[in-house]
This record gives structure tokens, C-alpha cells and sequence, in this order.
């Protein structure tokens, strides 16, 4: 009998004691520096705070970069990703988001001989405005590209909008402030027109970065985990440390 509740006992202590399963997250990214990017130190601020908040619930982080549509197309059609990330909350019925995983300011580039003055997006009718395909940005900007009341061309890329741009090509683009900060500094691609990129002064928003889940059960039970996680981690100081603010 004492024998027996003694095994009874250790097997208790062992459940108590030993730590719950590792998991591991798999998810696509894209190449979006400074969020995102395979050969960045820590594979971009993004991925930081990713990887912390995963961590900090005892599980793994993998992530796999692909082009931004590649990306996108994974997560609603292939079951070993459970979401992809960062990405801007939208209305959809294929997705959840977490919550937010940091921030980046959203805004436009123009040529520094040529500034725009705007209030309203209403004002920037006469102008053509460069998107990179497939990114979502606000849902008023979208809204009017959709309906034509603005005008738009659309590439594949943030750095092919910035040499537009910086050549008089058109005179706006969409672009986050952080990453056209990193292009900069850090793209050839753009040595011959970088001194005539400029933020406008008037930013479209301070967007909030989300993971994209697939709703399904996989991805809520993810989502849930990671939201646990960014709740036991200081977001703005991973986000801060990575960006060199």
C-alpha cells in the first residue's frame, strides 16, 4: 500500500514538475526591413517581438520569407502555417489578428523639390499615388483607390515606388517611415535618388502590426497562445532596441 501511493505521488510530482511539450510555430514573413528579414539581426524588429512573446510561452518560433503575395497565399491554403505577420487589421472573414505586435508609421514618400500639401485625401485627386500590390493600407485610402476616386499604380515592391518617386515618375507612394528610413540608408538600388526622398509631413496613421491567423482551429489556438505571450513582454522596447530608436 505505502508503495503504491508512493508511485502515486512521484507520477504527481513528475506532471507537476516536468514543463508542457515544446511546440513550434511555423509562419511565412516577407522581406520588409526593419520588421522583417531574413539575414537582419534577429530577423527584424517584427520577428523580435514575435519570437519573445512565443517564448515567453514556452514554445518556438520558425519563420520561412517569401515574397509578400507567396506569403499571404500560404496561410489560406497550406495547414502547416497557422498565420502569417506583420500585416495591418482588415476586414476579413479568412483571417484573425492578434493583437497588436507593435506599431510603424504610415505615410507618404515624395521628391524634396516637389512637396504636396494635403488635409484631406480628397485633396490628393489630381495626383497619382504608387501602392505596392497586394498590401493593404487604410481602409479610406483603399476605399477611394477601389472606386477610382484616387488614382494609383501599383508595383511589387516598396523600392521600386521609391525610385519612381525620387525620379519625378510620380509623386507619392505609400511607405512606412520606418522602412523607407532603413531602404535608404541600406539599398543601392537607391543611391541615385535617395537624397530626393522625403516622408510628407502629414502621416496617414500610426498603423498597428498584427499577426494574420487563419481562422481556423490551429490558428485560434495560436493566436490565443501568442496573445498570452505579448502580455509577459515590454513590446515597445523589443520594437524600440531593433529599430535604433
Amino acid at each position: 500500500m505505502l508503495k503504491h501511493l508512493f508511485t502515486l505521488a512521484f507520477s504527481a510530482l513528475l506532471l507537476i514538475t516536468t514543463p508542457a511539450r515544446a511546440d513550434v510555430l511555423t509562419m511565412p514573413s516577407l522581406e520588409w526591413p526593419p520588421y522583417s528579414g531574413k539575414n537582419l539581426p534577429d530577423q527584424g524588429a517584427s520577428v523580435a517581438v514575435v519570437r519573445a512573446a512565443v517564448q515567453a510561452m514556452g514554445h518556438e518560433l520558425n519563420v520561412e520569407f517569401y515574397p509578400w503575395s507567396r506569403t499571404v497565399y500560404l496561410v489560406k491554403n497550406d495547414a502547416k502555417y497557422a498565420g502569417y505577420f506583420p500585416e495591418y487589421h482588415y476586414g476579413t472573414d479568412d483571417l484573425i489578428f492578434s493583437d497588436p505586435i507593435g506599431t510603424g508609421p504610415l505615410g507618404f514618400v515624395e521628391n524634396v523639390n516637389r512637396p504636396i500639401e494635403w488635409s484631406t485625401l480628397d485633396d490628393l485627386a489630381p495626383h497619382t499615388i504608387g501602392v505596392v500590390r497586394g498590401y493593404v493600407n487604410t481602409p479610406e485610402l483603399d476605399a477611394r483607390i477601389a472606386n477610382g476616386s484616387l488614382k494609383s499604380s501599383d508595383v511589387t515592391s516598396d523600392t521600386q515606388n521609391l525610385q519612381k518617386v525620387g525620379r519625378e515618375r510620380i509623386p507619392l507612394a505609400v511607405v512606412d517611415a520606418n522602412v523607407l528610413d532603413y531602404l535608404k540608408e541600406n539599398d543601392p538600388a537607391l543611391s541615385a535618388v535617395k537624397a530626393n526622398l522625403q516622408m510628407n509631413k502629414k502621416l496617414l496613421v500610426d498603423k498597428q502590426l498584427h499577426i494574420a491567423f487563419a481562422n481556423n482551429e490551429a490558428g485560434k489556438k495560436w493566436r490565443d497562445i501568442v496573445n498570452q505571450g505579448l502580455k509577459k513582454i515590454d513590446i515597445e522596447q523589443i520594437m524600440k532596441e531593433r529599430l535604433g530608436e
